[in-house]
This record gives structure tokens, sequence and C-alpha cells, in this order.
């Protein structure tokens, strides 16, 4: 059987997926495993707040139950990473979280980072997860460009707020190295990267090379 890393987008929202799977195609290599980004049909239109994370987490379990032995990895693209410690410890495989993964990416980029958040109620949720890893020292700043998810992911509507925050966390915040804090932000990466002259991570794809690294290596 082919190796298959399987990226769980646990809104029901499939032009997030789309962008996310796109954002992917970079580690789609010939002959490597299979990368494939699917939709969780039963989750919100998007996940916003503390209840939207919790009320995931079952739901996703039962995905990855219904994947079987199709799968080696697992990633969950949502900032949040919903009931991550739960279904690792349920899993067969690994699964990876992509805040996590992300901020491990960021602190191999820079001294600190910052993160670009949809709405300014995500933060603390953030700042709690933050806390639990240790990381305080290494976070700039967390702030919000005011935008739900699926407004984020209208790349006309949430070009300008995303680079403001983006400028707002380099000069005011002296963050070395940004962070999406969101997966609908996937199609930004590049473009910002260029207007900041920092390094920016998209936290799905920093999951990914994690699974990659996991599936490949054992």
């Amino acid at each position: 059987m082919s190796l298959r890393i399987v990226v769980i987008n646990p809104n029901s929202t499939e032009a997030v997926t789309t962008g996310i799977s796109r954002s992917l195609a970079p580690l789609r290599m010939a002959g490597g495993p299979a990368i494939e980004a699917v939709t969780l049909a039963s989750g919100p239109p998007a996940i916003e707040s503390d209840a939207d994370v919790e009320g995931v987490v079952e739901p996703l379990w039962q995905r990855i139950q219904e994947e079987g032995e199709r799968a080696h990895a697992f990633v969950i693209a949502c900032y949040s990473d919903p009931g991550l410690s739960i279904l690792r410890r349920r899993s067969r495989c690994p699964v990876f979280g992509i805040a996590e993964c992300g901020m491990l990416s960021a602190m191999a980029r820079g001294q600190r980072f910052g993160v670009i958040s949809i709405l300014p109620g995500s933060i603390p949720r953030h700042l709690r997860y933050v806390r639990a890893l240790g990381l305080e020292s290494r976070l700039a700043a967390d702030r919000a460009v005011g935008l739900g998810v699926l407004e984020v992911a209208d790349e006309r509507r949430g070009w300008e707020p995303v680079c403001e925050v983006g400028r707002t966390l380099r000069d005011e915040d002296g963050a070395d190295v940004v962070l999406l804090g969101c997966a609908g932000m996937a199609p930004y990466r590049s473009r910002l990267e260029q207007a900041l002259g920092l390094p920016v991570i998209d936290p799905t794809q920093a999951a990914v090379v994690a699974a990659l690294g996991s599936v490949c290596i054992g």
C-alpha cells in the first residue's frame, strides 16, 4: 500500500479545503506519499469559537476511523488544534496539529514569532495554548485581522487587513517571523513574505512537512 497523508479541514467549507490543497502542491513529489486534503462535512462552516473547537473533536475522530488503514498520518488543519491530544491517544498513526507544528517551524526561522489571527476572540484561546507549550518567551504578539474564516479566505477582502497586521507585528512588536493563524490564510503565504521581507509560515505546510518526515523515516 502506498503511503498517504490525510489533511482534514474540520470546517465544512470546500473553498477552504481547496485553498489548503493548493498550498500543499510543492510538497507533492513523484514517488512520495500521497497528500490528500479532505473536508469534514459534518463540521461547522467555520471554526471561530471555543464551542466550535470542542464540537468537532468527535466528528474528527469518526473521520479518522473511517479512513482506517488507508492513511499513515493525519494533519488537523485548524489553528486551534482541536482535540489533538485526544486524537493522538486514540489513533493508530501519527496526528499533527498545525498550530503546534507552525510554532515549532517559526522558532526555527527566527527568535520571536508573530501570529496573524482571524477574530479577536480567538486570541485568548491561542495564548492559552502558547502558555501550555511553554513558548511565551518566543511569542512577539498575536493580533487579529477582524475577519472570520470565510471572509479571510476571500483574498480580495482579506489581503489588506492581513498585510496590515503583518506590518504591525514586524514594526511594532518586533517579530522576525510571521505565522499565519488560520488554515484559510494559506494562499497569502508567498505574497505576504514578499511584502514583509520576513519568513512567513503556513502552519498547514509545516504540519505536512512533519508528517512526511514521520511516514518516510518511521
